[in-house]
């Protein structure tokens, strides 16, 4: 566990190094990322790497952290009007929080306005019916393609 919790934290380092570097390709960004892991979770290596790679790939990515509650996203989808909304979680009780997400979105007339991938430890095909998810992804790499496949994007520092 240790050597996990290490792991992040390099990552987080050399993301931070990284990113001006990631940024400094100019241009308009190919679409714009609303990401966090959701309530009840405080996992946030995968969520991280996810962070990084879209990044590089071009995205304008909004991080809300760990442990966020719906209502956090909804008023991030509203402040910022991403394409995509990003719900990470590791534990199975992570499923419900994304579901609840999905339905504030929802219920806030937003869902139509937004993609939402998911992605974690506990998620798969029957995750996104259950949750109202449009994706997941079982690696940051595939969710970042999918990701662009929305947005139209292209290639630039493609996973």
């Amino acid at each position: 566990v240790a050597d996990l919790v290490m792991a992040g934290e390099i990552l987080k380092e050399v993301s931070e190094l990284v990113r001006p570097l990631l940024r400094g390709g100019g241009g308009k960004p190919v679409g714009r990322l609303v990401i966090g892991t959701v309530q009840g979770d405080i996992h946030d290596i995968g969520k991280n790497i996810v962070v990084a790679l879209a990044e590089a790939a071009g995205f304008e990515v909004i991080d809300l952290g760990v442990d966020v509650p719906p209502e956090k996203f909804v008023e991030a989808v509203r402040r910022y009007e991403p394409d995509v909304v990003g719900l990470s979680g590791l534990l199975s009780v992570s499923i419900e929080s994304m579901k609840l997400t999905v339905k504030a979105l929802e219920e806030a007339g937003l869902r139509g306005r937004v993609k939402v991938i998911i992605g974690g430890g506990r998620v798969d095909e029957e995750a996104i019916k259950y949750t109202g998810a449009d994706a997941w992804a079982d690696s940051a790499a595939a969710g970042v393609k999918i990701m662009l496949s929305w947005v139209g994007g292209g290639e630039r520092g493609s996973p």
